[in-house]
């Protein structure tokens, strides 16, 4: 190709082209590349600045429901393995609130795989998983109790009520 073409970014065709003066494909070094982000890097810093790890809307539901039943809790608990969700001290027993997609629910259309990428999000999600084993692990060595709350178990309100009531008055 004569002349410079430095970079082409058509956001819509995900193509981008980076090659300089006199420069040809070579082996190692492809001639197009395909970008699968629609939004700039800017716009994708922001998007995921959004994602909350605290003070979820499905964290704040879970706790709604627990208090209208008359529990009270502390909420992060930063001594604990995990930091759970809520914390209920004198009972020794704590609840983790998760996301379906980040946490790998087994068996749940919401834990999808994206398709892009796979080789950042298998090794991340596996990560997570892992950890996630190893805190209720360490949770049950302390003597406390964990529950897991997912995601798609509020869709059932009452389901819901059921299995925390037997699990916060037994």
């Amino acid at each position: 190709m004569i002349g410079r073409l430095s970079r082409l970014n058509f956001r819509h065709d995900f193509i981008v082209a980076s090659f300089g003066v006199g420069e040809m494909a070579r082996p190692g070094r492809p001639l197009v590349e395909f970008v699968m982000d629609r939004l700039s890097a800017k716009e994708r810093s922001h998007q995921m600045s959004l994602v909350k790890s605290k003070n979820t809307g499905l964290e704040l539901t879970v706790r709604k429901l627990i208090f209208s039943m008359g529990h009270r809790y502390r909420i992060h608990g930063a001594g604990l393995p995990g930091k759970p969700d809520l914390v209920f001290a004198r009972k020794k027993k704590v609840i983790f609130v998760h996301g379906c997609f980040w946490h790998r629910h087994k068996d749940c259309k919401k834990a999808t795989t994206p398709a892009s990428n796979t080789e950042y999000w298998l090794p991340k999600f596996a990560r997570t998983v892992e950890r996630d084993r190893k805190v209720l692990e360490s949770l049950l060595q302390h003597r406390w109790k964990p529950l897991v709350v997912w995601e798609c178990e509020l869709k059932d309100m009452t389901a819901l009520a059921d299995k925390l009531r037997a699990f916060l008055n037994d």
